[in-house]
């Protein structure tokens, strides 16, 4: 056993940085890299598109159901709104990522498009994205 004696100082964590590649997904290439909040921009957009449990590159942990809850609902709107929000905050659990808020929702062609707030360790920034119920 190990005493608190023998332990020494204890040392402030340093935060991990957040660089990774940049992710071109309309022309699907790489374009250099991007940390901070373009970053966890990124990282909320990839989390979302991508099926949970579907992509066996990633574990069980990663991914959406945005998916699943859309075919399970038939594509009802007001079941989709009333579902989302829950889906996509336990989807964008993160270190990075304090709270997630302002759910609001907006008719396009062939899309509901989803609208919310996410605060971050980085700052606040509005989200965006496409849910497709043909």
């Amino acid at each position: 056993m190990i005493s608190l004696n023998e332990v020494g100082s204890i040392s402030e964590t340093t935060e991990k940085p957040t660089k990774t590649y940049r992710l071109d997904l309309d022309n699907g290439r790489i374009t250099g890299y991007v940390d901070g909040i373009e970053a966890v921009q990124q990282y909320i957009k990839k989390t979302l598109l991508t099926p949970r449990f579907k992509c066996l590159a990633y574990t069980s942990q990663y991914g959406s159901e945005i998916e699943a809850m859309l075919v399970a609902n038939k594509w009802d709107r007001e079941i989709i709104e009333e579902l989302l929000p829950p889906i996509i905050k336990e989807a964008l659990i993160d270190s990075r990522i304090i709270d997630i808020y302002n759910f609001s929702f907006e008719d396009g062609d062939d899309c509901l498009f989803v609208k919310f707030t996410v605060d971050t360790v980085y700052g606040e920034t509005d989200i965006k994205e496409a849910v497709q119920i043909v």
